[in-house]
């Protein structure tokens, strides 16, 4: 059985403690907070690439290498995230439990001493960061900007959220833009550095088998001369409750399968709202399972799509289908993705269909405990929303719902934008 306790430690930094036995690694994670924003999601993004380059007592990759070693082979990865309206950038560490070392402890504190150092004491040059390390991480955030179009689904995932909230912060990549990244120098990276230390919330999150007391104080030795200016507080993400007309974009690209990508609006039902858990099983039963309206029909049933599905961007109020059809299939297909959102809306639900749905994604919420990472995505999102429900509470909300709610949902659905990624030709 696991413990979850919320504590804030200094001005404007949290901790969600997750005290467990269950697994034999340790997890911990410091995320600083800050508006997503254009001019800024760049450098934002490169940040925590350059922070894990070396500190102050350990300047580069090779020695950082040799302390993780002696950490039991522990891990400390840059991460880059966007959680609404709001990007996240820091470290990820992964480490063994204290509870299982040789010499019965030790590892967390360490850890934490380390992945502080990381963050507070970067290795620098002429009161900057490094110019041979910006330069070299520069060109490695390019790629990864570069890659993000090679992956054609999430691509038209990216693209049809671009164009649906391209006058919302939602927009903006949470890796910002090549050019912008072309343009920062040691000096300008280390500029937007201090910044975020001094006015960035400071999200902690540990999960492994130490008392929160005791977490607490190794983090607050750890985290000690973190600078504290104010301006901690991070801004609501931006609702909008229906689409006001349907946006339609198509752009052709070098691609053998056409991707139709599609993003409704909810009503305005997020997860901080009552109507939540009706949404989760409207989405399961139109298109979030293998027993959805969209995977046996428009998939099995008609052949329309190569996949067909829909997910929940929970803390923006939006509803995405993606599907992989042929070229000449794109009308046919979305006629029929709306026309079983229409089914959804009259209640044209079988027995075994609700079911199926409400089991899937109650035992997706209720697994969410035997994953650390899961677990510390959920948190992290949850604690930038202001909200503290556990997977296992939505589980048991989702149990509740009837399958009118489930349809007073769908009715709040609208069609905002429909993005067709087709090929050169077609």
């Amino acid at each position: 059985m696991s413990t979850v306790k919320r504590t804030q430690l200094l001005p404007g930094v949290f901790l969600t403690s997750v005290n467990t036995k269950k697994f034999k690694s340790s997890l911990l994670s410091m995320t600083l907070l800050a508006p997503l924003k254009e001019e800024t999601a760049a450098v934002n993004a490169l940040v925590p690439y350059l922070l894990r380059r070396g500190s102050e007592a350990h300047p580069d990759l090779q020695s950082l290498s040799a302390v993780l070693d002696q950490l039991y082979g522990g891990s400390i990865d840059p991460v880059v995230r966007k959680k609404g309206e709001i990007q996240c950038v820091g470290f990820l560490g992964s480490f063994l439990d204290d509870a299982y070392t040789l010499d019965g402890g030790g590892v967390l504190a360490q850890a934490a001493e380390l992945m502080g150092e990381l963050l507070l004491r970067p290795y620098t040059r002429d009161g900057a960061f490094c110019p041979d390390y910006t330069r070299q991480e520069k060109g490695n955030l390019i790629d990864r900007i570069r890659a993000e179009v090679n992956e054609k689904r999430q691509y038209a995932v990216n693209r049809v959220l671009e164009e649906m909230c391209q006058e919302e912060a939602y927009g903006v990549g949470r890796l910002g833009r090549e050019g912008d990244v072309e343009a920062i120098t040691p000096q300008s990276a280390w500029a937007r550095y201090r910044e975020l230390l001094a006015h960035s919330r400071l999200e902690l999150y540990y999960c492994g088998s130490a008392e929160t007391d005791e977490v607490c104080v190794i983090l607050q030795r750890a985290l000690s001369g973190l600078p504290r200016e104010g301006g901690y507080e991070v801004p609501a993400t931006v609702v909008v409750p229906a689409a006001r007309e349907v946006r339609r974009v198509e752009e052709a690209m070098d691609v053998a399968q056409g991707k139709l990508t599609m993003g409704f609006r909810t009503g305005g039902v997020t997860a901080a709202g009552p109507d939540y858990p009706a949404l989760v099983l409207c989405n399961a039963l139109f298109g979030g399972t293998t027993t959805s309206k969209l995977f046996l029909n428009v998939r099995e049933k008609l052949s329309l799509c190569y996949y067909a599905s829909s997910s929940l961007l929970r803390y923006k109020g939006v509803m995405v289908v993606s599907s992989g059809v042929e070229f000449s299939n794109v009308g046919r297909a979305q006629d029929e993705i709306e026309a079983q959102l229409e089914a959804c809306r009259r209640g044209e639900f079988e027995p075994w269909e609700v079911e199926g749905g409400r089991r899937y994604t109650v035992s997706s919420l209720q697994t969410t405990t035997d994953s650390q990472g899961r677990q510390e995505d959920w948190w992290l999102s949850q604690a930038v929303a202001g909200l503290t429900q556990s997977p296992r509470e939505l589980a048991e909300a989702l149990e509740k719902v009837t399958v009118e709610e489930a349809v007073a949902a769908a009715k709040g659905l609208s069609l905002d934008t429909v993005y067709f990624l087709k090929g050169m030709e077609g």
